[in-house]
């Protein structure tokens, strides 16, 4: 458990220390595709959000958001860079999703 933290606040610092600052999101709070258009409006090469599994079935629940929120950002021209699942207690409580746009 301690390890994933750690990639995730590694990955969200590279990206800040990068001049990146990524955007965080509740996927049941935001609607997936307003967060991947506030990032494309924002021009962030790199956006890290969340995906909570906890709220609704987390089988289906989740694989739905990471779906979603895939589809929004993949239409503006990011790439899933990684996804990391977040485990507290033996539960599965959400993931921490990296998209990037490749640049070129």
């Amino acid at each position: 458990m301690h390890r994933i933290l750690l990639a995730a606040l590694l990955a969200t610092a590279a990206t800040v220390g990068a001049g990146i600052a990524p955007a965080h999101a509740g996927l049941f709070d935001k609607n997936p595709d307003q967060v991947a258009q506030d990032a494309a409006t924002k021009n962030l090469h790199a956006v890290t959000l969340w995906v909570d599994a906890t709220w609704g079935f987390r089988n289906q629940g989740a694989a739905n958001a990471l779906s979603r929120a895939h589809q929004a950002f993949a239409t503006r021209g990011y790439d899933v860079v990684s996804v990391e699942p977040y485990i507290e207690n033996g539960d599965l409580q959400g993931f921490f999703v990296t998209y990037q746009k490749p640049r070129g």
